[in-house]
């Protein structure tokens, strides 16, 4: 899948960042230029599986500079929504897209909050993660276990791709923990690594979708969303998924076109 945004501009600060234009400018987006992760459609996905009509707290887990819950903010407009991330640096950039005058219809509906949502659980909730704080929670975790590739030289940018020893059970716990029983869970995740978000969710979740993200109508499936339901008994569902590119080339679908740059959902139900 490709990371390029709708359009970039350089800004000229101590660490060199850009403005990246999200859901055809609905949101602007201030990361670094190098030397983190850079936020792309797996974030507009994320945001965009989240069921139309959505209204209540979401909370954004490593939220990263905040792309995903801005995007959720900007097309759902009864949510608020909290940007959960523990690097200072880049939640500096989302305080500062806060601040960004063309994010002004939904800023004061979102907040950033600064923890570590591996931590133990006492420490979380002395951070403001506290039992029962979300509606929905959207996450999209570190893609890799631990030795798996050879890390970035940035620390930053290997922390937003690779889990560490414990994987995703952290994560998994963090969530539930801070989810209202009936709440729902939103998971973007590499497509071969089911195996491990399904092991660390059940028994906490149930009503479980699986749905594939495929490059191209024959390709099998990069990625995959997972909606799940917080204490739920409902047997797990396999949907028919999207695709993003047609044919062999590089032009988008009509559906991945109007959800990158209109703000349209995945027109996913809501199962609880």
């Amino acid at each position: 899948m490709s990371d390029n945004p709708d359009d970039t501009d350089t800004i000229g600060t101590a660490q060199e960042t850009t403005r990246d234009a999200f859901l055809g400018g609905l949101v602007h987006v201030h990361q670094p230029k190098k030397g983190r992760h850079r936020a792309g459609l797996d974030a507009v996905y994320l945001a965009a599986a989240l069921p139309d009509g959505t209204k209540g707290h979401v909370v954004d887990l490593g939220a990263g500079v905040g792309t995903a819950g801005l995007c959720a903010a900007a097309r759902l407009a009864e949510i608020n929504v909290t940007l959960v991330e523990i690097d200072p640096l880049v939640l500096n950039l989302a305080n500062e897209a806060l601040a960004d005058p063309a994010n002004s219809v939904f800023a004061g509906r979102v907040k950033v909050l600064e923890a570590d949502i591996t931590a133990k659980g006492s420490e979380r909730h002395a951070a403001g993660l506290t039992p029962g704080l979300a509606n929905h929670v959207i996450m999209n975790p570190p893609y890799y276990p631990p030795g798996s590739f050879r890390a970035s030289p940035a620390i930053a940018r290997a922390s937003a791709h690779m889990l560490d020893d414990r994987g995703l059970e952290p994560w998994a716990k963090t969530a539930t923990d801070i989810l209202r029983e009936g709440g729902s869970l939103t998971v973007i995740f590499r497509a071969d690594g089911l195996r491990e978000l399904l092991d660390v969710l059940t028994g906490r979740f149930g009503a479980i979708d699986v749905i594939p993200l495929r490059p191209r109508p024959d390709a099998p499936a990069t990625r995959i969303l997972i909606r799940a339901i917080r204490a739920s008994k409902a047997p797990l569902q396999l949907q028919p998924g999207f695709v993003l590119h047609k044919g062999d080339g590089s032009d988008f679908t009509d559906q991945s076109r109007a959800i990158m740059r209109d703000g349209q959902g995945l027109g996913l139900t809501d199962r609880s």
